[in-house]
């Protein structure tokens, strides 16, 4: 009898959002709408797995060099199952806070839930500070890294500018995602952004077959404590991409459908991601220890040149992905979140932007700086954070009984889910957080050291600095 009585109120809560794609339907065009109008399954997917593989595609064969082949392939395999399950709490945490605010008759059509505001409803304003610091400055600093990756990248087939140049020009152009209102508009980008690192992938794998091993090639990793956890939390940071998660959720139809979809996108990026950081560190073996892109040791052909344009171009959609975030965080401070007005709110947002662009140009150290967000950052806002949540929010057994979502019971019900949680807890903080920052922090101030802040081409071949 209580589970019909949640299913009903599920049902109702959705109505108007379903409504509102009905409406949608019968006053835009279908062109606007298979363009710019997205909000289904499918959307949430792409949207997903663009996301989650981007520039960090080109320094995971890096990361194999610090840890060694078999290290590399099953932290892919462990950190990619945590993330689902971490994504899947977020998940249920959302459809939990936004059921009890609609019963309370509050209306979203107009605003973007965050998950700082899913903490403050369910656990107050300290864990609404807490979510909303880590959140923010992880957002920041994974749009730095986009842009870094972007100078980074168009180095290797235009290299008359240094780096610290094209950081410029790109932050300029990536600051037109201001004009992107949220998330339901990214549809065709997130198709064409997972097309595109798709092939780059696979131009990876194929590319460092062909080319074989390098003559004398060393496969030494892992050599050092200090880069072994430097590159296992890279892995962490790879699969720590959803700290998009409820924006993505909210911009669905039906968010209560997203359950599975992060694993299934997880799923889909493993198959891009093992078979070419193992055919590159194959290839490259200890080379890559000095080389973080994996582009740099290829041979510049026409397909090289491919999916660097591609990587680009996807470097800049999820330059958008980690930044829509928080320009509506920024739109709420400024009170300006609910206007119509596209241009009035692309204005508002564009001071997000240049601290953005400035700590690219402090920080150009691709690759290294992935492990020390990771560390720093996204093991709190995506791993500890919300599995605390999750066992805070219930933690009574009223709050369990009337829960929206509840666990499966091949998962072993509360028990089994809350044990789940506190091995992600403790496995993070000691693991990724401890040693990972440890380390990540080591060789982050190492690479300051030796090419010192605001450097103009960071790791570029000495006669062309």
């Amino acid at each position: 009898m209580a589970s019909e009585k949640v299913e009903t109120v599920i049902a109702g809560n959705y109505i108007e959002m379903e409504r509102e794609e009905e409406n949608s339907r019968s006053t835009k065009s279908k062109i606007t709408q298979l363009f710019w109008h997205g909000g289904s399954v499918y959307d949430a997917w792409f949207s997903c797995a663009s996301n989650q593989v981007a520039q960090v595609l080109l320094t995971l064969p890096y990361s194999f060099s610090q840890l060694g082949m078999l290290s590399g392939i099953l932290f892919q395999l462990f950190y990619g199952l945590m993330g689902s399950w971490t994504a899947y709490l977020i998940s249920i945490l959302y459809v939990e806070y936004r059921t009890r605010k609609e019963r309370e008759k509050v209306d979203f059509r107009n605003h973007v839930i965050q998950w700082f505001e899913v903490l403050d409803g369910l656990l107050g304003k300290h864990w609404r500070n807490a979510g909303l610091i880590f959140n923010c400055t992880f957002l920041l600093f994974g749009s730095v890294i986009q842009l870094i990756a972007c100078a980074s990248n168009i180095y290797y087939i235009n290299d008359n500018l240094d780096k610290r140049t094209w950081t410029y020009i790109f932050g300029a152009c990536c600051a037109t995602t201001v004009f992107i209102p949220s998330f339901h508009n990214y549809r065709i980008w997130s198709f064409f952004g997972l097309m595109m690192t798709t092939y780059t992938a696979w131009y990876l794998t194929i590319a460092s077959l062909i080319h074989g091993q390098v003559e004398g090639v060393k496969h030494s990793g892992p050599t050092t404590m200090v880069l072994y956890f430097t590159g296992a939390t890279n892995i962490l940071y790879t699969f720590g991409g959803h700290a998009v998660t409820v924006e993505i959720m909210h911009a669905m139809w039906k968010p209560q459908k997203f359950k599975l979809i992060y694993l299934m996108a997880t799923l889909y990026v493993l198959t891009l991601t093992l078979p070419s950081a193992s055919a590159v560190y194959w290839a490259f073996g200890d080379l890559l220890l000095t080389h973080s892109n994996a582009l740099s040791l290829l041979p510049r052909t026409g397909y090289r040149d491919t999916a660097v344009v591609l990587m680009l171009i996807h470097q800049f959609i999820t330059f958008g992905f980690a930044c829509t975030p928080l320009y509506f965080v920024w739109e709420k401070f400024i009170r300006v979140h609910e206007t119509k007005s596209v241009f009035k709110r692309a204005l508002a947002r564009l001071p997000v932007v240049i601290p953005i662009w400035f700590l690219a140009i402090v920080f150009p150290f691709f690759g290294p700086i992935n492990s020390t967000v990771g560390s720093l950052l996204v093991s709190f806002t995506v791993y500890i954070i919300p599995a605390l949540a999750h066992m805070i929010t219930f933690s009574t057994a009223s709050a369990r009984e009337n829960a929206v979502e509840r666990p499966p019971s091949f998962l072993g019900g509360w028990v089994g889910q809350f044990c789940m949680n506190i091995f992600v807890v403790v496995w993070v903080f000691v693991v990724g957080f401890g040693f990972g920052g440890w380390a990540s922090m080591l060789n982050f101030i190492r690479q300051i050291d030796t090419f010192g802040l605001f450097t103009k081409c960071y790791q570029c071949p000495p006669h062309k600095a």
